[in-house]
């Protein structure tokens, strides 16, 4: 039986350098591979992937740091689907509706 404390949620966090052409070319390339890899922004600079597991994550985290720029931070979260639930969203003065966890596997 699948948990909500069990499925998991990933969030990137990055800061990437964007004053020459090459690194602004760099950190939309590694915007490009996040979603790539299944990530959906949920801001600029901050985006969240939903894993079926602790054990999926892992992999996500390796590839990522495989492609970041020398001068970038990055850091991960990891929480759970129970966690993910109670995340309280505003859009200027506006509450945002409860985010919703996916229902079933989305299968590309």
């Amino acid at each position: 039986m699948l948990s909500g404390y069990r499925l998991m949620w990933m969030m990137v966090l990055f800061d990437l350098p964007v004053l020459t052409k090459r690194e602004r070319k760099d950190a939309t390339n590694f915007r490009k591979f996040l979603l790539d890899q299944g990530f959906e922004m949920c801001q600029l600079s901050v985006y969240l992937r939903f894993c079926a597991g602790k054990e999926q994550a892992p992999v996500y985290t390796r590839r990522g740091k495989r492609r970041l720029h020398p001068a970038g931070d990055v850091q991960i979260i990891y929480f759970t689907d129970k966690q993910y639930e109670n995340i309280v969203s505003f859009s200027g003065a506006m509450r945002q509706p409860a985010n919703t966890n996916p229902q079933q596997y989305t299968l590309f």
